[in-house]
Parts: structure tokens; sequence; C-alpha cells
């Protein structure tokens, strides 16, 4: 499908320029963007042409941990810390699910996701198909990690899901991961690592969420978690951890040393009482930093603004730093950080050859005037409200309100129906 937006402010999160201007989307991808007094419009023809108003044109955010499929635990497993959440309440859950709940949880969660500008989730969940299903039928941007444990999948599913899910122009791409050290025996992990060394590939974990899970594996192995996996050379080929709270300056060395990504995800942090990661810590030592809202039994929404904030505000309080992080890093860190992250170099910013991948922020809002400095209002002051459309492989997917390909309704009747079914409603 081709076609125009113009009449837009269309933000650059490299410099975090501004320019004025329009955009030509063909097909997936962006074929122009700049000011059109170069380019002739009348002579292409166009399916459709948006005028964006004067408002801002932005790369989508990334959403770079997230359990899409755990909606219907939303505020029934809450007011718990990890350990008990997980034991006493979302395993016995999850115990109940089949795939085709999986399938229909994950599609509620996607309309989440679009209402709040978000183009691409790395999710790991049980049952990587059903969600790989909901996630293609609905246009979602999607990279999946191995959620491998002692309990569910298997080194063989791995590599199935591995070469399955990475094919050229897909929606869908794969990571390989485990769910986290204190689930995974040490005999899966070095087969992990092998699959690893095989592929040439980057793993990805939960890490050090929790002072429990810390001391655990110091416990076991003598180690804390990311020196311990280290010491098996598992980051070979680079990889990254999911909440990164606990981390030890060895830990960052290390993770500096493969190139790894941290992703923080303070709402789920904050509400389990995990902690709060040492974000700027991790900067200053160069690790890239991305932002995940973690899934919504634990956040409980899907809300990268309110992420941000917290990423902001969180790491200022940590430090008792006020000028700890500014704004303007935590916007790169909601794109670019999860686009390097996720491995989506070709999803990071507008611009010609480009996916589009994009969204287009409501600046006729109260809670963006005045426009003193448009990053800084997004950071401090945006909200789900802001977002007026939102494009994910050249496809306006939520505009206005409205999800113009699906039938909304139906996904909620459906979700409703099923958590009636397994007792929980």
């Amino acid at each position: 499908m081709s076609i125009r937006l113009f009449n837009a402010q269309i933000l650059d999160p490299v410099t975090m320029k501004v320019l004025q201007g329009e955009v030509w989307v063909d097909g997936e991808k962006i074929s122009y963007v700049g000011d059109g007094k170069d380019l002739d419009s009348s002579k292409h023809t166009w399916e459709e042409v948006i005028d964006c108003q004067g408002n801002l044109l932005m790369p989508g955010f990334k959403n770079a941990h997230t359990h899409s499929g755990m909606t219907f635990l939303r505020s029934i497993a809450d007011d718990l810390p990890l350990h008990d959440w997980l034991n006493q309440k979302v395993f016995p859950s999850e115990a109940k699910l089949n795939g085709e709940h999986i399938y229909h949880f994950t599609k509620l969660a996607i309309l989440e996701y679009l209402t709040s500008g978000v183009t691409a989730i790395f999710d790991m969940y049980l049952d990587p198909m059903m969600v790989a299903k909901a996630c293609q039928e609905m246009g979602m941007r999607l990279t999946m990690v191995s959620g491998l444990n002692n309990f569910t999948s298997s080194i063989e599913q791995t590599a199935r899901e591995y070469e399955t899910f990475n094919q050229p122009g897909s929606l869908v791409q794969y990571h390989l991961g485990c769910h986290a050290e204190y689930t995974t025996s040490k005999d899966i992990l070095m087969e992990l690592k092998r699959l690893a060394h095989y592929y040439k590939a980057p793993v990805y974990s939960h890490m050090c969420e929790t002072s429990f899970e810390v001391s655990g594996c110091q416990e076991r192995y003598g180690q804390t978690p990311i020196a311990f996996l280290d010491s098996m050379d598992m980051f070979a080929y680079g990889g990254g951890g999911f909440h990164c709270i606990y981390v030890t300056d060895q830990e960052i060395e290390i993770m500096k040393a493969h190139d790894m990504s941290a992703v923080t995800c303070p709402g789920s942090n904050t509400k389990l009482a995990s902690g709060i990661a040492p974000v700027k810590r991790l900067l200053d030592k160069g690790i890239n930093v991305a932002i995940g809202t973690d899934g919504p039994a634990s956040n409980n929404c899907l809300d990268m603004f309110r992420e941000m904030f917290l990423v902001a505000g969180l790491a200022k309080l940590k430090d008792m730093d006020a000028v700890a992080i500014d704004g303007d890093v935590v916007l790169q860190m909601a794109t670019l950080g999860g686009a390097k992250a996720m491995g989506l170099q070709d999803s990071n910013t507008i611009s010609a050859g480009q996916n589009a991948d994009m969204i287009l922020i409501d600046l006729n809002q109260p809670n963006m005037q005045p426009i003193h400095n448009l990053t800084k209002n997004l950071v401090y002051s945006g909200s789900k409200q802001n977002i007026k459309m939102t494009m994910i492989a050249g496809k306006v997917l939520y505009r206005d309100g409205h999800f113009p390909r699906y039938d909304a309704k139906h996904i909620y009747e459906d979700v409703n129906r099923i958590v009636k079914d397994l007792g929980l409603h």
C-alpha cells in the first residue's frame, strides 16, 4: 500500500531533532522522508493520504520485555512478592492454559500495545507458535525469545523454533534464551550454550531480578547469575538480561565486553517491590539499555509512557540526583535501545529504507501544551491519549481510538469467555 503522510513534524531519535515535512510509504517500507520540495507528489498515485495536521511522527516504541499471553492474570495475581507471586498464583493458573487460550490472550495484549504506540514486542511465553500466530494475524512485529526451563520447552523445541521463525521478510524473529538461571538446570544451560555457539546467536534471560535470585545462584554455583552464565561462555555472541536490578560491577563489565543489553522494567519491579535497576550506572558504562513493561500480571498495564516516566523518576530517586538521567535519553531507550536489544536495526528510525513502523503523537491535547520541548513532554507528561495513530509495516492498525482492522469487541468477548471457563472469573 502506498501512503503519503504530510504536514508532519518528524522526530529523529538519534539527534532528537525535529524535521518539518512528510513521509512516503510504499508497501512495508519508508520510501521518502523530507520537506517534499524536491519531489512532485502530484505525479505519484496514493492509496491513502494522511494530513498529520502538524502533529509529531516518530518511530514506534519497542517493548523490550513482555509476556503477552499473561493478560488473563491481570489484577488477580497482585500484592505478592515475586517468588510467591510465581509459585502461588502464576504457575498454578498457567497450568490450565492451552495454545488456543494463549492465542486469544495475546490478541488482547496486541490491542493494548497499539494504543500505547508500541510497534514491536520482545515476548517470552508458553507456546511461541500461538504467540506468533496472533502477532502475524494482527500485524504486530514480534521478536520472540525462548522461555526454556526445567518444566517447559526443550533444546530440541528451541532449535526448531529458531529455524522456523527466523525467515527473511517476516514480522516474526526468534532469539535463544531461557526463563532464568534458577528455573533451568546446569545441564540444560550447557545445551543452550552449545546451541548459541552452533547458530552464532545471542542469548537472553531474566537476570538479577531479585536479591533472592542472586543469593540462590551464589549458593548453587558460587557466582552471581550473569557471572555464572558467562563462565559457561553463554554470551560469546552477545545477548541481554531482563530486569538487571542487582548487577555487580563485575557483571556490568561482562555485559560491556559482550555488547549485551539490559532491559529495565520499572513498573513491574515497583509493583513486586523487586528493586530499582541501576540505569545510570549501566548507561555510564556504555551498556545499551532498553525498556519493557514485563507482563500484564506483574505490571498490570502495557503502557510505555508510564514506563518511561518511571525509568526517569526512579533513576533520579535511586541516586538522589534530579539530573541522573535526561528525558531525551529515556526516549532513546524506548526506541533505539529497544531496537538494538531486539535486533531490529531496520525499524529504529524514520528514514528511507526502514520498515514503516511509526506512530503519530497528538500534540493538540492539554498535556502537550505549551510546547516548550516536544521530547521532554513525551517522557514527563505524555500518555496513551496522545497516540493518534500506530502503523506497523505500512499498515495503520490503530487510529483515533479505533482499530480499523480488528473487531475489538469480539476479542474482549473471547478472553472473558475463556477466563470464565478456566474458573478465574
